[in-house]
């Protein structure tokens, strides 16, 4: 289960994201779910997923299967 106040949460930058500000995407571990937020709106909506849903999504991310035409 996610907890339901991620203030205290350790946010990082996606490793994938761009480091001169603009769309980013930041994680954080939060056992046993791995919590996604846009960096630009912290306060703002996240989604959480399961380990093997986090792997398949990952997996499909970096096989450009998400990219925008």
């Amino acid at each position: 289960m996610i907890k339901s106040d991620l203030s205290t949460v350790k946010w990082r930058k996606a490793s994938r994201s761009a480091h001169e500000g603009g769309n980013c995407v930041e994680v954080a571990q939060v056992a046993p779910v791995v919590a996604v937020r846009d960096s630009k709106d912290p306060g703002g909506p996240k989604l959480a997923f399961d380990a093997p849903a986090w792997r398949a999504f990952t997996d499909r991310v970096k096989s450009n299967l998400h990219d925008l035409p």
